[in-house]
């Protein structure tokens, strides 16, 4: 059966093609439809009047009307349209205007006659579609339909195929999704035969690359059943290029012994203070590599202490990264050697490449590299560190805090400002690397890294595109189960690349994409930089919430109210006191206080207050999570507060009882001290924000949750 239909499809887009067409008629989309079980009206194409009327005859009521013709796309525009036709006079008149309006809208269109279609029932109009993104391949679309949706936008994507379960997800993903339930009396849709429509829609692009767009708009829901009122069809006029692929096993192989080296080649290394070729050296040595570090530079016999090599070819045994620190023009020749002599990896620092229009250039070193089985990093990058192997192979300033957080940026300056970021706060990094052009090695390779790497519990990634978004995907995948994966996607504000030939296409820009898929993919999408950065550095500290009862104990009323808004737009629930807990709260706080959550003990409360509050908070085991507001008071220092709070979560943690607690200081300088210790002593705090602690604790949930953690979706 299956195989039958795409025969089917297959010779009529054939056709369409050898026509010298990329757009379907209707007629044509009718075929394609019923091929794929895509539930469309009854239809008939009329090539004169008399046609037309017996038609509507047969259909037996109202009918809708539409030119057809392979040079109209958009029948509405042509004024090809007329709905609600009824009787022959009414159907003759429909039929003698449309075809005027046609010719005067496009005097050289091709006119084959008029669609005569069933009148579908009023119901609920919705949009299903799909388009082919640059940067995930096929993707399929849902959202509301009719006239609004190209202004409400409300639309949600997911990676084609889907299967039935995730076409079901997506009338959920929408933020209307209530209507579709129904509202003032209204019945519901029938969301399978809706999840039906989307799901054949993404086999049949999954099964057809060349189609470029699908788009059914509107589909009429009712509580019956889902009818595409108009189905349109759109071919490419172009095969996307094949990038090539590699195994989890070739990936891990080649990382291992760029991340863990044993042997680097430094090809331009200097002895002169400034180049980069002697900062990359130095780097090296200052760093405390205990590998063998080989600088290559024709013209020296020593550099840095080191015997230096006319040619990479030169330098004695096996090499398992080179590390490029010459001018863009020289690289493709080195780079031959550095294949001749089988090393693994180039990390080539030297601009002048596509950033600079040289895209030539580029093309010239990636064919080399893939001739001689050589991965790419870069280039246009400011190198990479990994800390464990106390390997600093960068012109940049060193940095040596080992801890569990993996940061790429795709940028040298937010490279910088990771570095500085990681030094104040005192992150311990596993790894940081730059990945620049990304000619070759890119998010996807360092994810499958990362994902194994027993050094790396959290990965934080700063990128402006992705070369392979369904790699990336896959990717992402595989790690989220095991840490947590933070993107910072630069360029959400920027336009879809080219004008769409459709509605969904339309709507598929650029950022809307992107966020739906690496939502998808249980990726923590980051608002910005230091968000990203805050998220790396503390979803390691965080303990995994086993549930979704969040409750806010806090000195300050103020703060209570800024906190539950944090905790609402970050997707957490405040948990509603039972009688019991409520009692057990107001045992300790003031008759002025007020329990329910947030628990307001007031501000001029001791630190047995404070203590007390969050010892029951831990206690209880219907309470998941804690947000502590604290203000500063000389009846609790910031210090006390935060020495008492760290010892109460050590001492429970140590009883086997472990929840995320986030805190929010408000007070005088010496409250930053006491978020300081507080991080280090597990419990994760900012002074002067209410928002930020609760951000972290959303984003520890919706990885819980992506990670199959905890119950609820991603």
């Amino acid at each position: 059966m299956a195989e039958d239909r795409t025969v089917k499809v297959r010779a009529l887009l054939d056709a369409v093609r050898a026509g010298g067409r990329t757009s379907l008629t209707a007629p044509e989309g009718k075929v394609i439809a019923d091929a794929y079980g895509i539930a469309v009206p009854g239809e008939e194409l009329a090539r004169d009047v008399d046609e037309a009327v017996a038609a509507a005859a047969r259909f037996g009521g109202p009918v809708v009307m539409k030119i057809v013709s392979p040079d109209i796309l958009h029948k509405t525009d042509a004024g090809g349209v007329v709905v609600g036709v009824e009787g022959a006079a009414d159907v003759r008149a429909a039929f003698c205007r449309i075809v005027e309006k046609a010719r005067a809208y496009d005097p050289q269109a091709r006119i084959e006659g008029v669609q005569v279609q069933e009148l579908l029932p009023q119901g609920q109009e919705v949009i299903v579609g799909a388009v082919t993104d640059p940067t995930f391949g096929k993707v399929v679309a849902f959202g509301l339909g009719g006239v609004l949706v190209e202004v409400l936008k409300d639309v949600t994507f997911r990676l084609a195929p889907v299967d039935a379960d995730e076409a079901l997800s997506m009338l959920d993903s929408i933020r209307s999704a209530e209507i579709l339930s129904g509202v003032r009396g209204r019945a519901g849709v029938d969301r399978w035969a809706v999840a039906e429509q989307i799901r054949r829609v993404s086999e049949l692009v999954t099964d057809f690359p060349e189609i470029a767009e699908v788009d059914l708009n509107p589909v009429i829901a009712t509580p019956e059943g889902a009818v595409a009122a108009d189905i349109r069809v759109i071919l490419s006029t172009e095969t996307p290029k094949e990038r090539r692929r590699y195994s989890q096993e070739e990936i891990l192989t080649s990382m291992r012994r760029l991340m863990q080296p044993r042997s680097v080649a430094v090809i331009g290394a200097s002895n002169e203070p400034g180049k980069i070729g002697n900062s990359v050296m130095r780097n090296l040595v200052d760093g405390g590599f205990a590998g063998e570090i080989h600088p290559v530079n024709p013209k020296a016999d020593d550099i840095v202490g080191r015997k230096a090599y006319k040619s990479v070819t030169d330098v004695p045994g096996e090499v398992d990264v080179a590390v490029f620190a010459i001018p863009a023009k020289f690289v493709a020749s080195a780079l031959e050697e550095v294949g001749r002599k089988g090393i693994p990896n180039a990390v080539l620092i030297p601009s002048g490449f596509a950033e600079t229009g040289e895209h030539e250039l580029q093309a010239e070193i990636v064919a080399i590299a893939e001739r001689h089985g050589v991965r790419l990093l870069g280039p246009n990058i400011y190198g990479y560190y990994s800390t464990w192997q106390d390997l600093c192979a960068t012109f940049c300033t060193p940095y040596d805090v080992k801890g569990g957080v993996a940061l790429t940026s795709q940028s040298g300056g937010i490279g910088m400002a990771i570095l500085g970021f990681a030094r104040t706060t005192k992150t311990g990094v596993s790894a940081i690397v730059g990945l620049g052009n990304k000619s070759d090695l890119d998010e996807d390779d360092l994810l499958t890294w990362f994902g194994e790497d027993p050094h790396t519990e959290c990965i934080a990634m700063h990128l402006e595109d992705l070369k392979d978004g369904r790699a990336f995907v896959e990717a992402a995948r595989a790690t989220v189960p095991k840490k947590p994966v933070v993107v910072l996607k630069a360029g959400r504000t920027a336009a879809g690349a080219k004008a769409a030939g459709s509605h969904t296409g339309a709507l598929a820009g650029d950022d809307a994409v992107y966020d739906d898929i690496l939502r998808q993919a249980g990726v923590i999408r980051a608002p910005g930089l230091n968000d990203m950065l805050e998220y790396a550095r503390a979803l390691p500290v965080l303990p995994t919430p086993q549930g979704d009862n969040v409750v806010i104990i806090t000195g300050a009323g103020g703060s209570g109210v800024l906190l539950s808004d944090a905790v609402t737009d970050n997707g957490l629930s405040l948990m509603e006191i039972p009688p019991d807990l409520d009692a057990a709260f107001r045992e300790f706080i003031p008759p002025f206080g007020a329990a329910g959550n947030p628990v307001d003990i007031t501000g001029g409360e001791p630190p047995s207050t404070y203590e007390a509050t969050i010892r029951l908070g831990l206690e209880d085991p219907r309470i998941h999570a804690l947000v502590l507001g604290y203000w500063h008071t000389i009846v609790t220092p910031p210090m006390v507060f935060a020495e008492l709070t760290a010892r109460v979560v050590a001492e429970f943690r140590e009883r086997g009882i472990s929840k995320p607690v986030v805190a929010s200081l408000a007070g005088d300088v010496e409250v930053e001290e006491a978020c300081q210790y507080l991080f280090e002593h597990g419990v994760v705090a900012y002074p002067y924000t209410t928002e930020k602690p609760v951000a972290v604790l959303g984003a520890k949930y919706r990885w819980a949750r992506a990670a199959g953690l905890m119950g609820g979706g991603s």
